[in-house]
């Protein structure tokens, strides 16, 4: 149909009022857009798709450059990968000396500060070794007991041990022997220093006195 003559195909003139059925409708737009299509290629003389100029004509040949060019893009993608995780790794271990670090330095703070308490405690252990007298003594030792179990549970949960002292063996990677001594195997006998080990540290070695370990030297009875 014409919209402009109000005839439809076969030129019969149509009613004024007439209504467009959709089929009509759409085919009176499509008449439109190709009509303006038209016109703008004639008038701006339509632009021809030819191949890019960097491109080869021949197919083979295209062909090879751009599998080249995709090669080379891969390549460079994965050297941008590789340094991304060498910069990822080398920032893992940053961050794990940096945590390592810290941690080293709140342990020797608190080694420093545990340090300078051990002539306290070795005054507690001198204390506590006193017998009283007085029931007045007596209750001041309990007093006594009582904050030296409080200031040993604290720096226990700084991670500070006593190493075992009287009837454990002998060993001279924890003990220093002043006194005493014999064959076969040694047990400390007595304990003149207590030594102390931090997180698995020692920082002070027991200061004891050893003996062979009687059981060592018992005779084995005839059966």
């Amino acid at each position: 149909m014409n919209p402009d003559t109000g005839r439809d195909q076969l030129g019969t003139a149509l009613p004024e009022d007439h209504i467009p059925t959709p089929e009509e409708a759409a085919e009176t737009l499509l008449d439109d857009v190709v009509e303006v299509v038209e016109g703008e290629l004639i008038e701006d003389d339509a632009p021809s798709f030819e191949p890019t100029p960097d491109l080869p004509d021949d197919p083979e040949e295209a062909k090879a450059v751009l599998l080249d060019a995709l090669l080379a893009t891969r390549q460079e993608a994965g050297e941008y990968l590789e340094t991304m995780q060498r910069i990822a790794a080398d920032f893992d271990n940053y961050r794990k000396r940096t945590e390592r670090d810290r941690l080293d330095s709140i342990q020797r703070a608190s080694q420093r500060v545990i340090e300078q308490l051990l002539p306290t405690l070795d005054n507690f252990d001198a204390a506590l070794g006193y017998e009283p007298q007085t029931p007045a003594e007596e209750k001041i030792l309990d007093g006594m007991r009582g904050t030296y179990q409080l200031l040993i549970e604290t720096l226990g949960s700084e991670g500070l041990e006593i190493v075992p002292g009287v009837g454990e063996p002998f060993d001279p990677a924890m003990h220093e022997a002043v006194a005493g001594g014999g064959d076969g195997h040694l047990v400390v006998s007595q304990e003149l220093r207590r030594g102390y080990v931090l997180k698995d540290r020692l920082i002070r070695p027991s200061l004891v006195v050893v003996e062979a370990d009687d059981a060592t030297h018992q005779e084995p009875t005839s059966g």
